[in-house]
């Protein structure tokens, strides 16, 4: 008994609960398969590290802020068929992100563009990438504030620990042309050091509506278009087709 309260004390101090809860159990296996010692030691140790990593993957979930869970797995590509699912599987592996490249996502509204980045999002979570989701009006309003608060640079900082922002609606709320500015130099400030993945219902001679200045808005796309992949989703609705297939299947 005073060995077992030695450990729950030692792996409390070193911080190591799931070896903590699994050690008497994986004992008792060990004992009846009849392991050695190292192999019953490499099996806690897994369990912890197997938990640890379960439980980062969580905290960059909730930190994403991803305003619903949607998967590449529950979009069906067969509403969009111009689009090629084992590039988005091949994409969610993020090497497009270890080259600091973006993805933008190019369609009219209900085409899927959101629920597709937000997919990619998770998906890169799952393989250890820090990520984060906003809206560009969100991002936008908060930029302002930490232009009021003169935090601009820490501002900037804190996002750039992100591998990929996702900026969703660009061009569905225009801006002023201090938020425009702002926007402009956030997306200049992670060129070639993060990526963005950015949603938007305007073809890229319409940004000039969002961002005002022409030089502005060409520099702008200059940089994000350099090294980035553009995808197209051109159709009728992807929420209407979806819901169409859902009526004739007797789902309503």
């Amino acid at each position: 008994m005073t060995t077992e309260i030695l450990l729950d004390h030692i792996t409390k101090q070193l911080r190591m609960p799931t070896i903590a809860k699994q050690y008497r159990s994986l004992a008792r296996e060990a004992e009846e398969r009849n392991l050695r010692y190292e192999e019953y030691l490499l099996a806690l140790l897994e369990a912890e590290v197997q938990a640890r990593e379960e439980n980062q993957r969580q905290r960059r979930l909730k930190q994403a802020a991803f305003p619903i869970h949607k998967t590449l797995d529950t979009y069906d590509f067969t509403f969009m068929p111009s689009l090629n699912r084992n590039r988005f599987l091949t994409l969610a592996k993020g090497e497009f992100a270890e080259r600091k490249e973006n993805i933008i996502f190019l369609g009219n509204s209900g085409t899927g563009k959101t629920h597709l980045a937000i997919g990619l999002g998770i998906a890169m979570i799952q393989n250890g990438y820090k990520t984060k989701f906003i809206t560009a009006s969100e991002l936008v309003e908060e930029l302002l504030i930490a232009k009021e608060e003169h935090k601009l640079g820490a501002f900037e900082k804190k996002w750039l620990k992100y591998d990929v922002i996702i900026v969703d609606e660009l061009g569905y709320i225009p801006f002023s042309k201090t938020g425009a500015e702002l926007l402009f130099q956030f997306f200049s400030n992670r060129y070639e050091r993060a990526s963005v993945i950015i949603t938007t219902n305007l073809e890229f001679v319409e940004w000039t509506n969002i961002f005002g200045d022409e030089k502005m808005t060409a520099a702008l796309l200059d940089r994000l278009t350099h090294r980035s992949h553009i995808l197209l989703l051109n159709g009728e609705s992807y929420r209407f087709r979806q819901s169409m297939k859902q009526k004739e299947n007797g789902e309503w």
